[in-house]
């Protein structure tokens, strides 16, 4: 079976994060590399757009509480949207200590070789929206109600 280099893969947010994802900073759009060369002549640095969809590439960078290895546990997902996406309302947990819990809709994942000197198997991750986790909602509909006698 061959499949073709660059197949993206429909996955869950459930299956990619399933104990959830947690926004580090801001929204930020994904700029493509400008050599030294290119800087000093004054070239201006373009945002990238999705080749499949046309639509602008936004990065978000997250944590994710359920990596198994600490390379894993900082993840940047690629958000594929005409206009920057708006990240929903930090939680404080303490005292000056706030996070932003995070969903994405329509997550895709494409196989990637990664790593400078020791190669190992990643993935590019892609959304199409950055939505705000429904948090409980899975587990109240799980359980059976109880009835008062």
């Amino acid at each position: 079976m061959a499949v073709p280099y660059g197949s993206r893969f429909g996955a869950s947010f459930d299956q990619v994060f399933p104990m959830g994802a947690l926004m580090i900073g801001e929204v930020a759009p994904d700029m493509e590399y400008l050599s030294p060369e290119d800087k000093a002549r004054g070239k201006q640095p373009k945002q990238r757009v999705d080749e499949r969809s046309g639509k602008r590439q936004w990065k978000v960078v997250v944590t994710d509480p359920s990596a198994e290895k600490e390379r894993d546990a900082s993840v940047t997902v690629t958000v594929l949207a005409d206009a920057q996406p708006v990240p929903p309302q930090a939680v404080q947990v303490m005292p000056g200590v706030d996070v932003r819990p995070v969903a994405f809709d329509g997550l895709t994942v494409e196989p990637r070789v990664m790593g400078d000197r020791y190669k190992y198997q990643g993935f590019t991750i892609r959304a199409t929206g950055l939505l705000s986790p429904q948090v409980g909602t899975k587990r109240a509909a799980e359980k059976p109600e109880q009835k008062a006698a």
